[in-house]
């Protein structure tokens, strides 16, 4: 942890600091993204979760003195979270979907850098991040009243607030003119940190059979999303003269 910590202020000091020892021309690149989060979880190990299809954006501040590498920041907002879907059979053939959600709306913050290939107007890159988030709510409250009475499912007093993990990814940048770009973004987040954790239970009410007491072992849950973004970048350019 004391290594992440350095890492990170290494980092920021770069982003902040440096245009006070800087000569000439500074450049720094703003950036504002958003698009489709798919998240997926691993429950007790098992990854037999359906998707969980939301949204996400970002703001990012990046380094941009250099055609081939950057150090950037950014801060963000993520639906992480799984979903269960399945389908109910009812008398008269009536056919059902039916699915459940499991959302934990996230803060995020992550510092890395970028390797970028390709000409000045059109680029390439690839990227890895450390990643730490706070969540700000879930929809877990929702099924307060199913846990009443069967405790089958995540409750809100368990959740774990703080998380962290690391981001990879890759995409493209291209030049609209001189202050002006997109971006298209496509990335992995894996977390290290398990978003959810449970104690084992015992003698706790079956759902499905009714008068039947089960267990329930120990429920840890770790978040894994892929993401698709496209957005907007504003080059800042400032020149320094003696």
């Amino acid at each position: 942890m004391k290594t992440l910590r350095t890492f990170c202020l290494f980092c920021f000091g770069l982003l902040v600091l440096n245009p006070a020892f800087s000569q000439g021309e500074k450049r720094t690149a703003y950036t504002l993204k958003g698009g489709l989060a798919i998240g997926t979880q691993r429950w007790n190990a098992f990854s037999n979760r359906a998707p969980l299809f939301r949204y996400q954006g970002a703001v990012a501040v990046e380094t941009a003195d250099s055609d081939e590498f950057s150090i950037f920041s950014e801060l963000g907002y993520h639906v992480r979270g799984s979903a269960v879907r399945y389908i109910n059979l009812s008398a008269g053939a009536t056919t059902n979907f039916l699915s459940q959600t499991f959302e934990f709306n996230n803060l995020s913050l992550s510092i890395g850098g970028k390797q970028k290939f390709g000409y000045r107007n059109a680029k390439a890159y690839y990227l890895i991040a450390i990643r730490g988030e706070y969540t700000l709510w879930t929809n877990l409250g929702k099924y307060e009243d199913q846990n009443n009475t069967y405790l089958f499912l995540p409750v809100e007093g368990l959740v774990r607030r703080f998380n962290y993990g690391v981001t990879v990814g890759g995409g493209f940048e291209w030049s609209f003119g001189e202050l002006v770009g997109g971006v298209l973004e496509f990335s992995v987040s894996p977390d290290f940190s398990y978003q959810y954790r449970q104690p084992p239970l015992q003698n706790v009410p079956s759902p499905y059979q009714p008068g039947v007491y089960t267990d329930i072992p120990e429920r840890q849950i770790r978040n894994l999303s892929f993401e698709i973004s496209l957005g907007l970048r504003f080059l800042r350019i400032v020149e320094y003269i003696d």
